[in-house]
């Protein structure tokens, strides 16, 4: 086996000195990601590949010093998945940012891993396409690290999560080997599905290099609606009587009255909501001209039926970009109380209501304000508890909260993560949920695919 500065030696020669980070100082802005919760170590190094032929050296080199490979790109996630262990190398894919094409014609892009999901976009965009996965931090988190955790966002009702959007990817495997899946056709049944595979392993397989992502047109702008409820019951109910109309809307999401508040002092505005206000829905519509007309004042007749004091559509750009901006700030919003610690737990619809509520009881029996957003249309609910970081115990507190909110949504028949992955935060969460021959099943796969053990070890299950 390699000494430690064998390894770095052999790092510095294929990467060169700029992309081998070592000095303490800087490595250690690359521990952990969002999630204060999960565990993290010191890295030995953190490197900074251009290209998949460097990842490959990076990937030998270790895997002949048997030293582990943390993948990493924009540390946006909240699970701890990208969180460096003892002695690790951190591959961090932010250099491997190309747009290696756009094909406007088959509707497809192939991409590195670093590309920033806005910048994706954008690019796309003066193409007339769409690229739909809209994660929170789309504006700074990465395409690799959507693929890894198949990264969801405001636009799944209508849209689906990251892996609907993917045709194939290029894979650097535990051996060095660089694997590719998928294809670039529309359809195509050849063999297992290794792309799939991939999406939302966490980097506990191989490393990706590259994606050949589906795109679409590019939607109309959208016109928007917002609807406020005296209950949380009653935007339940709204919520699962929209879905059972048929309606799609492009985004709908609910916001609690801890959330409102919150958004409403950080913006300094009103969302006229109301005093009384308990939730708030927001819904958009992209379909267009009659199409979004009628599918708004169908959602808004749901609503008012439901029990709604207030809604109010628009088709104004302006007004529906800033009723949206609202939604996007509520972490933010949320930092003015104090440190936050965001939960990821998705339940049927219908159940968002009694989520809701068992969130507000957690609340009250910790002593700690819980507010919650989320993606109404498909479940995907955020519970963010509020804490003060520099006390031990509001901290223990919040460790229970949200450990309490996980079980809460196994109990509403939920799963206990929606679109953040496992990480090393929900690791026995998982075992719970897919019981031990799910367990069992996944640890196989690993073994076949990383022997070694040499990706991301500890993220996502124990192999033991």
């Amino acid at each position: 086996m390699r000494t430690d500065t064998g390894l770095l030696a052999t790092l510095t020669d294929a990467l060169g000195k700029d992309a081998v980070l070592v000095d303490p100082d800087v490595t250690g802005s690359y521990r952990r990601d969002m999630m204060p919760l999960a565990p993290h170590g010191a890295p030995l190094a953190v490197v900074l590949p251009g290209s998949a032929e460097e990842v490959q050296a990076v990937v030998r080199a270790c895997a002949a010093a048997g030293v582990p490979i943390v993948p990493r790109g924009a540390g946006s996630g909240l699970s701890g998945a990208a969180n460096a262990i003892e002695g690790c190398v951190v591959l961090v894919t932010t250099r491997m940012n190309e747009i290696v094409e756009v094909d406007p014609d088959n509707r497809l892009a192939v991409v590195q891993p670093g590309v920033v999901n806005l910048d994706l976009r954008g690019a796309v965009e003066k193409h007339g396409l769409f690229y739909p996965p809209d994660p929170s931090s789309y504006d700074w988190c990465t395409i690799g690290g959507n693929l890894s955790t198949n990264a969801g966002g405001l636009c799944c009702v209508k849209y689906g999560v990251t892996t609907d959007s993917v045709l194939g990817l290029e894979v650097v495997l535990a051996d060095g080997e660089l694997l590719r899946t998928g294809r670039r056709t529309v359809k195509g049944v050849a063999g297992y599905d290794l792309t799939k595979l991939f999406i939302g392993s966490e980097g506990t397989l191989g490393v990706i290099t590259q994606a050949t992502l589906a795109l679409r047109p590019l939607p109309q702008a959208p016109g928007t609606l917002v609807a406020a409820f005296p209950s949380v019951a009653a935007a339940g109910v709204a919520v699962s009587r929209v879905v059972r109309e048929g309606v799609v809307p492009s985004l709908m999401e609910i916001l609690d009255s801890t959330s409102i508040a919150a958004v409403e002092a950080h913006l300094k505005t009103e969302l006229g909501a109301g005093s009384g206000c308990a939730a708030l829905l927001l819904c958009q519509s992209d379909s267009g001209g009659e199409q979004a007309g009628r599918e708004l004042a169908a959602i808004e007749q749901v609503c008012r039926d439901a029990g709604a004091d207030l809604v109010h559509s628009t088709f104004d750009p302006a007004e529906g970009a800033m009723l949206l901006a609202a939604r996007r700030a509520v972490l933010p919003a949320l930092e003015e109380y104090g440190t936050w610690m965001t939960d990821d737990v998705c339940v049927p619809r219908t159940r968002i209501a009694d989520l809701i509520a068992g969130c507000e009881r957690i609340s009250a029996e910790v002593g700690l304000k819980v507010a919650v957003v989320g993606h109404a249309g498909d479940g995907n609910m955020h519970p963010t508890i509020i804490y003060d970081a520099s006390s031990e115990d509001e901290f223990a507190r919040a460790n229970q909260a949200f450990h309490d909110i996980l079980a809460l949504g196994l109990s509403l028949g939920g799963t206990v993560t929606g679109e953040h992955g496992i990480g090393k935060i929900k690791r026995e969460w998982l075992a719970r949920e897919i019981g031990p021959v799910g367990v069992r099943t996944h640890r196989a796969i690993k073994a076949a695919l990383d022997p070694g053990n040499l990706f991301n070890p500890g993220s996502m299950f124990d192999l033991s």
